[in-house]
């Protein structure tokens, strides 16, 4: 490898997208990371103008590499390392969107009465024995 590469699993931890460099690299090896539409290998070099395809959970990301770097940066550093696509942003919106609306529509699971409740709940059974 030569200045203008970097090997993706550092480059994505490098990035923030992922919280340790072996973490990256298992989701290399996994296949939830696409270089240029092919999968690719851990160990495998980017370079400033490729396209990654990032699938974390349930959130994909489409950046564009725009600067490299081997080693973690603040937060701010790390964004300037890509631009996200226009239809990426827009479909993580559109996820995002639709799990609040799923969340808001699910009934919330019933929680442990508490202390005054439970009492209650005690003088109402003993009252029908």
């Amino acid at each position: 490898m030569n200045d203008q590469t970097v090997r993706i699993d550092k480059w994505l931890w490098a990035a923030r997208f992922f919280k340790t460099r072996s973490l990256a690299s298992e989701m290399v090896k996994g296949g939830h990371i696409q270089l240029n539409g092919e999968r690719a290998k851990a160990s495998r070099a980017v370079k400033v103008g490729d396209t990654l395809s990032i699938q974390r959970g349930d959130e994909q990301f489409i950046v564009d590499i725009i600067a490299l770097a081997g080693k973690r940066g603040s937060a701010t550093i790390a964004h300037s390392l890509y631009n996200e696509t226009k239809p990426s942003i827009l479909n993580r919106e559109k996820q995002h969107e639709l799990r609040k609306l799923h969340a808001a529509s699910a009934p919330a699971p019933e929680k442990r009465p508490d202390k005054k409740a439970r009492r209650q709940i005690i003088r109402f059974q003993r009252k029908d024995d």
